[in-house]
C-alpha cells in the first residue's frame, strides 16, 4: 500500500471516529432531553414510518422479533461507511466531509422534530453531536496532511533555482545540509487526536445509559407494584386444554416469549405515576383517567390469543395469555360516544395510532380491556406497561395498543390508525388459522403411529374441528383440547400410520360458525396470510 492508500485508510478511521463522538453526544443529550431525540432512533422510526408493507413482511419472515435488532444494525453500519466516506472526502477536498457531516446532523435533527410529540429542542443533540464531530474530523485530517504538506514545501525549495547570490560555495562559505522534509503523516498526533475522540464517545456513551436509568427506574416501580384482585376472574383453565406433546405450543405462553412486533424502536419507559388516558374526539362527557384512578376500578380477567397480521401460515407471531384490566365498554359508555362516530383511534405514548370498530369495542359479548396484567404479573414494560389495549377477534395493528394514553372517538372517513395509509385493511379481523408444532419440518420420526400436533385459533368465534391429512390424502380428524372459550386458540392432535419415506402432513380447521379455512394462498398484506400449513419429513 502506497503513502497515499495509506491516507485514504486512515483518513476513513478518521471519519468513523469523528461520527461515532457525534453519535456518542447525541445519545448523551437525547438521555437528558428525550429518548426520542436520539439520532439513530430518530431515523429508524423513519425508516419504519416509510416502508412498504411487502418490507414489513419480508423483515418479519426473515428476521422474526429480531427485525429492530437488524434495523438498527443496518443503519449503524450505514451510518459507519457515511462517516468513513466524509474522512475520506475531507482529506481529498477541505470541507467536503465536513458537508457531508453536516448534512446528516441537519437530517438527523428535522427527523427528530417530527417526531410525535416533540419540540423544537429535540433537535440539539443531533446538531450539537454534528458540531462536536467536526473539529474532531478537521483535527484528525490536518494531522494526515501535515507530512503531506512539508513535503510540498521541501519540494518547491529544492525545485528552486540558484542565483549567484545565494550560492555560498562560489564565496568559499560552509554550509549545512538541510534535513529533507518527511512526507508520512503525523502518525503520533493522529492517533492521539482519535484515541482521545474514541475514549471520549465510550464516556459519553456510558454516561447516556447512566442517565438512561430511569428505564431502570421504571422497571423498579412496575416490580414492586401488585396487581388488584378481579372483581370478575377468568374461568379456570380446564385440564384437558393442555394435551402434553412434546414440542406442542404450551396453551398458555409465558411472558418472556410472547412475541412483541410493534413500531417502537426503543421500548417506551412510562413511570405509572406521570401516565394519564384520555378519552376524548365525538363524545359528550370527554374525560382524562390517571393511574390512581384507573387501579380502583373493578377488573376483569379474561384469556385472550393475540396474533399479528404479518404472522405467515405456520408462523409463530401469536401468543395466548390471561389478561387483567378494566372494560373499554365501560371507559366509553362514561364518555358517551355521539352520534354518527364508528372508530376509536387509540393513540401511543410513543405516537403509534390503531383505529378500531367502535362497536366492536362497544360489544358487550366481546372483552375487549384496557389492560394492567399479564399472566398474573404487571405488563412486562415491553409488552406496554403501565397499560395497554387488548381487543379479541382482531389482529393486533388495529387493536393492541401499547403504553396507550388516548382513545379519541372518532370515524374512519376523519381519521386513519398507523398502518391504514401505508397499505393495510382498516378493519383487520383475525383470519381462521392452524398450524402444526410436531413433527418439525424436516425432520425425522420413527415408522408406524405418527403424533401430529399443533394449535389452531379463530379468535371470538372458536374452533369447532380440525383436520389433517397426509400426501394429499383424505382429511381425517384431529383430536381438539378443552378451551377457556372462543376468544383463545386450541391445542389439536392425530395420529397418522404413515410408512416409511418421506410425506408432506397438511391441517385445516373449521370454526363454530361453519367456516372452513381456505386453502388458497395470500400473503399477509394487506389483512391477513391464508392458506394451508404443511411439514415435510422423514419417517423412519
Amino acid at each position: 500500500m502506497n503513502a497515499g492508500d495509506k491516507r485514504g485508510v486512515l483518513a476513513a478511521v478518521a471519519g468513523v471516529v469523528a461520527g461515532g463522538v457525534g453519535l456518542a453526544v447525541s445519545e448523551l443529550l437525547a438521555a437528558v432531553i428525550a429518548p426520542g431525540a436520539s439520532t439513530i432512533f430518530a431515523g429508524g422510526a423513519a425508516v419504519v414510518d416509510v416502508v412498504p408493507p411487502w418490507l414489513k413482511d419480508f423483515a418479519v419472515e426473515w428476521f422474526g422479533t429480531a427485525d429492530k435488532a437488524v434495523l438498527l444494525g443496518s443503519m449503524g453500519f450505514v451510518l459507519a461507511a457515511g462517516a468513513a466516506l466524509a474522512g475520506w472526502l475531507e482529506r481529498r477536498r477541505t470541507w467536503t466531509g465536513v458537508a457531508l457531516l453536516a448534512l446528516v446532523g441537519v437530517a438527523g435533527a428535522a427527523l427528530a422534530v417530527a417526531r410525535p410529540g416533540a419540540t423544537a429542542l429535540w433537535a440539539a443533540p443531533s446538531l450539537i453531536g454534528i458540531a462536536v464531530a467536526v473539529p474532531v474530523l478537521r483535527a484528525a485530517i490536518g494531522s494526515l496532511s501535515a507530512g503531506t504538506i512539508g513535503r510540498a514545501v521541501g519540494d518547491r525549495q529544492n525545485d528552486a533555482p540558484i542565483t549567484h547570490e545565494a550560492t555560498d560555495h562560489e564565496a568559499g562559505a560552509e554550509t549545512t545540509p538541510a534535513t529533507p522534509p518527511s512526507s508520512a503523516p503525523d502518525r503520533r498526533r493522529f492517533l492521539q487526536i482519535t484515541g482521545l475522540a474514541a475514549a471520549g464517545a465510550v464516556v459519553a456513551l456510558a454516561a447516556s445509559q447512566a442517565i438512561s436509568a430511569g428505564g431502570r427506574a421504571v422497571e423498579a416501580v412496575r416490580e414492586r407494584f401488585r396487581l388488584p384482585g378481579p372483581a370478575h376472574p377468568a374461568a379456570p383453565v380446564p385440564e384437558g386444554a393442555d394435551l402434553a406433546v412434546d414440542g406442542l405450543t404450551p396453551y398458555v405462553t409465558p411472558n418472556d416469549v410472547f412475541y412483541r412486533i410493534d413500531t417502537a424502536l426503543r421500548v417506551p419507559e412510562v413511570d405509572p405515576a406521570d401516565w394519564s388516558l384520555r378519552v376524548t374526539g365525538m363524545v359528550d362527557e370527554p374525560f382524562e383517567i390517571g393511574w390512581d384512578e384507573l387501579i380502583e376500578l373493578p377488573m376483569t380477567e379474561h384469556h385472550v390469543t393475540l396474533a399479528c397480521v404479518s404472522n405467515p401460515v405456520g408462523g409463530d407471531l401469536i401468543g395466548n395469555a390471561l389478561w387483567l384490566g378494566h372494560p373499554i365498554r365501560e371507559l366509553l359508555e362514561r364518555a358517551r360516544p355521539q352520534a354518527g362516530a364508528d372508530m376509536v383511534l387509540s393513540r401511543s405514548v410513543d405516537g403509534f395510532t390503531a383505529g378500531t370498530p367502535l362497536t366492536v369495542l362497544m360489544d358487550p359479548d366481546r372483552t375487549s380491556l384496557l389492560a394492567i396484567g399479564m399472566n398474573g404479573e404487571p405488563l412486562p414494560t415491553r409488552h406496554g406497561f403501565p397499560a395497554r389495549l387488548v381487543v379479541p377477534g382482531l389482529y393486533g395493528y388495529v387493536s393492541a395498543t401499547k403504553w396507550v394514553s388516548e382513545l379519541k372517538v372518532t370515524t374512519f372517513e376523519q381519521d386513519q390508525g398507523y398502518w391504514t395509509p401505508r397499505g393495510w385493511s382498516a378493519l383487520g379481523p383475525v383470519k381462521v388459522q392452524s398450524r402444526i408444532d410436531v413433527p418439525r419440518n424436516a425432520s425425522t420420526v420413527g415408522a408406524g403411529e405418527v403424533v401430529v400436533a399443533g394449535v389452531a385459533w379463530a379468535q371470538h368465534t372458536g374452533i369447532e374441528a380440525v383436520e389433517v391429512r397426509a400426501d394429499d390424502g383424505d382429511w381425517v380428524p384431529a383430536e381438539i383440547a378443552d378451551t377457556v372459550g372462543p376468544d383463545t386458540w386450541r391445542q389439536w392432535r392425530a395420529v397418522l400410520d404413515l410408512d416409511a419415506g418421506d410425506h408432506t402432513v397438511a391441517v385445516r380447521a373449521t370454526t363454530a360458525d361453519g367456516e372452513t379455512q381456505t386453502d388458497a394462498e395470500a400473503p399477509p398484506a394487506p389483512d391477513g396470510a391464508t392458506g394451508h400449513h404443511t411439514v415435510t419429513f422423514g419417517v423412519g
